[in-house]
């Protein structure tokens, strides 16, 4: 099982960014050492005859085709009922500074 220092824990903080007191340094030491026991646990699965899982729910593609639908009205048709326009668009008032 692969143990780390307490230096290596340092190390890691300081890429991280952490600022770890001496408690803290000492319990990440044990949890860290932990989790990459795990991980040696985990890399010595003979997985030679296993396929990859690419997806667990069972779905497929979902897809919708796409559908043009016409509602009737036009661009041009929708503005007339909005106050004021501007280049095919609708114009509001400012609203950030």
């Amino acid at each position: 099982m692969a143990k780390l220092s307490r230096e290596d824990v340092l190390k890691l903080a300081q890429l991280a960014r952490l600022h770890l007191d001496d408690k803290e340094v000492g319990q990440f030491t044990d949890e860290i050492s932990a989790i990459l026991g795990y991980v040696e646990q985990l890399q010595s699965v003979d997985l030679k005859n296993v396929p990859p899982t690419y997806q667990v729910t069972g779905l497929a593609n979902v897809m919708r085709k796409d559908e043009i639908k016409d509602y009737g009205f036009t661009p041009e048709a929708l503005l007339k009922n909005v106050p004021e326009t501007h280049q095919g668009h609708i114009k509001v008032k400012r609203m950030l500074g």
